[in-house]
């Protein structure tokens, strides 16, 4: 049992035990907060911060070996909404297959260089995702024409929603309550530059604590003025009111910065 989290032992059951004629494209979205300092469990010093332990463990090379691809990486700057903990980095991981996913957990190499993850990680949560059907949209706005475009002090600004509905089944489903928040939100949201990087059902929580999730859902901006704009509008602001706060039971909102991002190709490609 690693040290940052829980196994989900019966959504383990089913990447193990998944029809290989059935089997397909996960992502893997995982949240990461990490130990100020890290700490090795053979007892080594080290100078090293949670942050770039991590960095050492980062395992391109079994993730290639596997057909396994790293999507998208971004540092969290707001934590907007969800209690604790505080998330500091996300990366996105999209497997072939459910089956290559538990073969990555076998190989040697990753072995090796998951002391690295033990020793930086202070708590994560890694969740299975299968893409969503998302709102058709209209012919995307050039962000050079938006009221608020990217500038070199403030780009592509995502927001991050991990989603627990009050309806326990809705994983492959929207709520009543938050199709119509997104009628309203999309209306304000789409003038303001927002691309849907992609929107996933939660097959399950591999790692975590002990929650459960229904949605994971990647919304890029311009930039954060951009977001701003939309956040602050008051049509959205009474929609948020009377339709999202009734749909959603739990929820983390983050502000993120890209330095990788290939989500949408990663789930364009596999269609």
């Amino acid at each position: 049992m690693p040290g940052y989290g829980q196994i989900d032992y019966e959504y383990g059951a089913k990447l193990a035990t998944t029809d290989p004629e059935h089997d397909g494209p996960v992502w893997m979205v995982n949240l990461m907060r990490y130990k100020e300092q890290a700490v090795y469990t053979d007892g080594r010093e080290t100078t090293l911060t949670g942050r770039d332990a991590d960095d050492a463990y980062t395992p391109l090379g079994p993730l290639a070996a596997v057909g396994a691809e790293l999507v998208f990486v971004a540092d969290v700057e707001d934590q907007l909404l969800g209690e604790g903990p505080k998330w500091d980095r996300i990366a996105v991981v999209r497997y072939p297959t459910r089956a290559s996913f538990l073969a990555m957990q076998e190989r040697d190499d990753f072995k090796e260089a998951h002391n690295h993850k033990e020793a930086g990680m202070a708590e994560t949560i890694v969740i299975g995702s299968l893409p969503l059907a998302v709102p058709e949209a209209e012919d995307p706005v050039d962000w050079a024409d938006v009221p608020h475009p990217p500038t070199d002090d403030d780009g592509a600004y995502t927001m991050l929603h991990v989603i627990r509905f009050n309806d326990e089944d809705g994983a492959t489903t929207t709520p009543d309550h938050m199709e119509e928040y997104q009628q309203v939100a999309g209306s304000v949201a789409v003038p303001n530059g927002v691309r849907i990087d992609g929107w996933f059902s939660a097959e399950g929580t591999i790692l975590g604590d002990g929650r459960s999730w229904h949605q994971v859902r990647f919304n890029t901006f311009p930039s954060r003025r951009a977001f701003e704009a939309v956040a602050f509008d008051p049509d959205r602001l009474a929609a948020q009111a009377d339709h999202r706060e009734t749909a959603i039971a739990d929820t983390y909102a983050l502000g993120l910065r890209p330095s990788i991002n290939r989500l949408f190709e990663s789930v364009a490609n596999a269609e």
